[in-house]
């Protein structure tokens, strides 16, 4: 049988109404493959249930003392048995195919969905929560989706086996018919509780993850400040909290164990004891006996599958929950028809954003001055459009470029204008060949970009990191996060990577704010250099950055308030001059008042 690769090119469009919606969204996106498993189901249990058939023949037979219908009995004994091994190997292959897909397409929309939100995607749902739904809540959902076919299977069997005993005895056939499903609705009052108690051990575990996810990062400053005892004991009650709901769930989900085991092995005894007595008055033979208990003892299988199927439906269901508030997140411009067109040439378009009044000029180097780094970070992922705000955020007006609105224009689209380099970009493990690998106009080489960057040290800090790089920079590798290197070499590699791509608009959030004087001064003119005739947005407040711009813009209380160089706005504008020289407002007055004079005189 072929088999798709993965990952798929398009998982498609989630049914998210409900979580049992998606589970069955899922199973429908994998119809061939859940059937076959259904077939092959079939014929392994199926296999399984006749064995005994065949087993009370070969016993008749020796009773009979007849030795051809013995031998008929063992051929079809073997036959048997073939199919039944057959059937499990293709049941196992295809069962694997189907948990791994479905869990599959579910990390895929997930990994989707957090690249379009972006940032404000933990703006909504804790990091943990992310990383706890696209690890273990997929297999949980695979587990489910994969079991279904085999419900099919055990159902299926269950009902041939039922008829046929139906049929010979019709009072055991109807115990056997009217008992499987009562034992298989005897674990429904332990499903609520376990429900409840696995979706506690779920949240706390989401939590706990979230605050080693915390804790790591921020592994270095914690050590400076002395704080790692403080956050492990934190993290050793959040772990203990994650252990007694584990626990709490295990108990139930033990009671669940214990009853599939005793109530049907009960129902055998039953079945089998009234069996001898149907044997010992001669109104069964021996061989037809053994043919009945052993299809009894059967339906412990098709009950083990029903059983497995009510614990994992507990937990996918909980899991699809989970996900589909994931994936039932939106953007604020997710309801409106994104058909809007930019301008052929976005990089001869001038970019607007009219809360603040801010205008970056096409082909110009803006730099843009905010007293408040929140302000600032806002607004520079505003200017890349489709920002994705809390719950009870309204949308602000959408920034435009050359008049079009970023919001109305689709996400691939936006991103291919507009560029945002957050303030604290992640670099991911690889090499520095795959880091710089992105997708590019081609105009601005890796060379020159880290050049512009001031990286050319970084690079050598690589090489010697990694000996099998063989003295090559671009196969030196990157570890996760850049962890080994500090925080100026990484912000050089990212600010190298976003130049490498030279989009359009390019926006950059404190490129330099981790280097020293002097290399953020070799870093401005290789930015102007390289972003020549490209429109740059800086939200800096370094002189030497502001220096470079063509135009320098304040930023007060959400609203542009000064425009002009550098240096002129230190002679005319106090607030700018208490910004970027770290000066009191009074102080900054005082001094450009006495600029003044010092120009009349």
């Amino acid at each position: 049988m072929p088999l798709t690769t993965l990952p798929l090119a398009d998982p498609g469009r989630p049914d998210l109404h409900s979580p049992l919606a998606f589970l069955r969204w899922l199973q429908r996106s994998q119809r061939r493959g859940s059937w076959l498993a259904t077939l092959w189901g079939t014929v392994e249990m199926g296999a399984m249930a006749a064995l005994p058939v065949a087993l009370g023949l070969g016993i008749q037979a020796v009773v009979d003392g007849d030795t051809g219908a013995l031998w008929w009995a063992g051929a079809l004994a073997v036959l048997l048995t073939t199919l039944q091994a057959a059937g499990s190997v293709l049941l196992h292959r295809q069962a694997v195919w189907n948990w791994i897909t479905a869990a599959a397409q579910t990390r895929q929309l997930v990994a989707r969905q957090a690249s379009a939100l972006g940032a404000g995607l933990s703006r909504r749902i804790a990091t943990g929560e992310i990383v706890a739904v696209s690890s273990g809540d997929v297999e949980k959902i695979g587990w489910y989706v994969e079991l279904v076919a085999r419900v099919r299977s055990a159902v299926l069997v269950w009902l041939t086996v039922s008829l046929v005993v139906l049929v010979r005895q019709p009072l055991l056939g109807a115990a056997v018919l009217l008992g499987v499903p009562v034992l298989a609705l005897s674990v429904l009052p332990l499903l609520g509780p376990f429900e409840r108690r696995y979706d506690e051990q779920r949240r706390l575990g989401g939590k706990a993850t979230e605050l080693a996810a915390d804790t790591v990062a921020g592994l270095r400053v914690l050590r400076g400040i002395g704080g790692e005892e403080l956050f492990l004991a934190r993290y050793r009650e959040a772990s203990q909290q994650v252990r007694g709901a584990a626990v709490r769930a295990a108990r139930v989900w033990s009671l669940m164990q214990a009853q599939q085991v005793l109530l049907p092995g009960l129902f055998v005894v039953g079945v089998t004891w009234y069996g001898v007595e149907l044997a010992a008055e001669g109104r069964i033979t021996v061989g037809e006996l053994v043919a009945v208990y052993g299809a009894t003892a059967f339906l412990g299988a098709p009950l083990r599958i029903l059983g497995e199927a009510a614990h994992a439906w507990s937990v996918a269901r909980v899991s699809a929950g989970r996900a589909t508030r994931v994936l039932a997140l939106r953007r604020t411009s997710a309801e409106a028809v994104l058909t809007a067109e930019l301008p052929a040439a976005p990089e001869r378009a001038d970019l607007h954003d009219p809360v603040t009044g801010l205008t970056a000029r096409a082909g110009r180097l803006t730099a843009v001055v905010c007293g408040d780094p929140e302000t600032a970070g806002s607004l520079a992922a505003r200017l890349g459009g489709h920002v994705p705000l809390a719950e009870d955020e309204s949308p602000p007006p959408s920034v435009r470029l050359g008049g079009v609105e970023l919001d109305a224009v689709p996400l691939a689209g936006a991103r291919a204008a507009v560029l945002v380099h957050d303030k604290e970009p992640v670099l991911l493990s690889g090499t520095l060949a795959e880091l710089l690998a992105v997708p590019a106009s081609g105009r601005v080489g890796a060379e020159e970009a880290v050049r512009a960057a001031q990286a050319e040290d970084v690079l050598d800090a690589l090489v010697d990191g990694s000996p099998e790089a063989g003295g090559d920079p671009m196969r030196a590798g990157i570890t996760e996060r850049g962890r080994s290197l500090s925080g100026g070499q990484r912000q050089r590699l990212a600010l190298a990577r976003a130049l490498v791509v030279d989009p359009p608009v390019l926006v950059l959030d404190e490129p330099t704010s981790a280097v020293d004087a002097h290399t953020e001064s070799r870093i401005a003119g290789g930015l102007r250099a390289v972003r020549e005739g490209r429109t740059t947005v800086v939200l800096a407040t370094s002189p030497l950055l502001l220096d470079q711009a063509d135009t320098v813009v304040l930023v007060e209380d959400g609203r542009v308030t000064a425009t002009g160089r550098h240096r002129e706005l230190l002679r005319t504008a106090p607030a700018y001059r208490a910004v970027v020289t770290r000066e009191d407002d009074e102080a900054a007055v005082r001094l450009v008042a006495a600029d003044a004079v010092e120009e009349t005189v």
